[in-house]
């Protein structure tokens, strides 16, 4: 998880450019955010914890002039939630400055941080971010060789952007894992995580970075090398259809939210039950529960009204405040009362969420609470990038969908098959 945005624009404040495409990023990560702009070269950096609108304000957007600028936000799986390695990083190397926001998780990050070690060079963080950053600093070749070459030696995902020598740069991993599209305001050209953030700022879509794909933006336009072979077809990671990316993002040529509806229709079909109405979990549940009331002919109602300025639970990083955010998050309706309720929701991981929800319905009058869940079971933890704890935190890791059902408390459990 986490959100990158990067523009060149020599007429336009690039800054306030990329806190408003921040802003629509927000989801993607909100422990921390960053903004790093280059004026001839010069860089400014400004990064603090918290959310896009507790780090910047009128007065310090205004310190960070330039032409060029990259932003980040973060949410935390390989490196500690602190401020040392919330983001863009910048990396006084050898051959070069480098200021670069990261997207993924590396893989192979110890055996080239040893590498980096064995050539005397000195990590300062946790992060496996900076581990790109220090390849791409200290390597004598020319930026786009050195780029190149750490694509080469990097494993896992990363989508990057980060400037140096006055460019803008954007990439991503041979997979793909995470997404990254190319679009542009008048001319000027912008990189985002996701197409929502081009929309907010006036940009149009021009296309996606194809995986293994090099993005050089300078005072001649966008150049394009594909600096590695893309590997296979590309393995954007689903996670983003089913809940990391904003509903009205495109990926891959899809929108986000009736990818979602038809996920919730084909469920309807697969895990049929009687009922009474159809509520989401909100917002996350949504999309997929109008698929599933549309499909099933089930009325659509909500049930559970949610506190808008409360994070997503899932982004919480310990288990306390989890525990706690479900309360502070949601509130039944009457309307449940005396109902057969469809539950649906886009996912379980650890379970904990689900089964409050569940006992909050029963406790407001439900009569039946058929859980509905529009993804496959969750049972191995991921290594590129999105918040999966260990397999023994993963409710279905080791259980049967019947465990999975006594163990939330539901009437009936139902997913969408793989």
């Amino acid at each position: 998880m986490c959100g990158v945005f990067g523009i060149r624009a020599p007429e336009r404040d690039v800054a306030r450019v990329t806190y408003f495409g921040l802003f629509a990023l927000q989801h993607r990560g909100q422990e921390s955010a960053g903004i790093a702009v280059s004026d001839h070269g010069q860089l400014t950096v400004l990064r603090d914890m918290g959310l896009v609108a507790q780090v910047f304000n009128e007065q310090n957007l205004r310190g960070l002039q330039g032409e060029v600028a990259i932003g980040h936000t973060r949410y935390s799986t390989t490196g500690s939630t602190h401020w040392t390695n919330a983001q863009p990083i910048v990396q006084h190397g050898r051959a070069r400055t480098v200021t670069l926001g990261h997207n993924g998780n590396l893989t192979n990050v110890e055996q080239v941080r040893d590498e980096l070690a064995a050539d005397g060079i000195r990590l300062a963080t946790t992060s496996d971010t900076e581990v790109i950053a220090a390849l791409l600093a200290n390597d004598p070749a020319p930026l786009e060789e050195a780029i190149a070459g750490a694509m080469q030696t990097l494993e896992g995902a990363f989508t990057v952007v980060a400037l140096s020598e006055g460019m803008l740069i954007g990439f991503r991993d041979p997979h793909g894992f995470r997404p990254l599209a190319l679009g542009q305001i008048d001319g000027d050209p912008v990189l985002a995580s996701e197409t929502c953030a081009l929309d907010l700022v006036g940009a149009s879509h021009e296309r996606e970075v194809a995986p293994g794909e090099l993005v050089l933006i300078g005072e001649d336009g966008v150049r394009s090398i594909q600096a590695v072979p893309q590997a296979g077809a590309g393995s954007l990671c689903l996670f983003e259809f089913i809940y990391l990316a904003r509903p009205d993002t495109t990926l891959a040529g899809i929108e986000v939210h009736s990818a979602r509806v038809r996920m919730g229709e084909r469920l309807a079909e697969e895990a049929p039950v009687e009922a009474d109405l159809v509520m989401p979990a909100p917002d996350s549940g949504t999309p997929a529960a109008i698929g599933f009331a549309r499909a099933s002919g089930i009325p659509f109602s909500e049930g559970l009204i949610k506190n808008r300025y409360v994070g997503r639970t899932f982004i919480q990083p310990d288990q306390g405040l989890r525990e706690q955010g479900i309360r502070l998050k949601f509130n039944p309706l009457s309307e449940v009362a005396g109902k057969r309720l469809v539950l649906v929701d886009d996912s379980i991981v650890r379970g904990s969420t689900m089964r409050q929800i569940v006992a909050l319905l029963f406790d407001a009058g439900a009569q039946e609470v058929h859980v509905r869940i529009s993804s496959p079971p969750i049972v191995s933890p991921c290594f590129y990038g999105i918040d999966f704890a260990d397999e023994d935190q993963l409710v279905a890791s080791s259980r049967t969908v019947e465990e999975v059902r006594e163990q939330i408390g539901a009437t009936t459990l139902g997913y969408l098959s793989l």
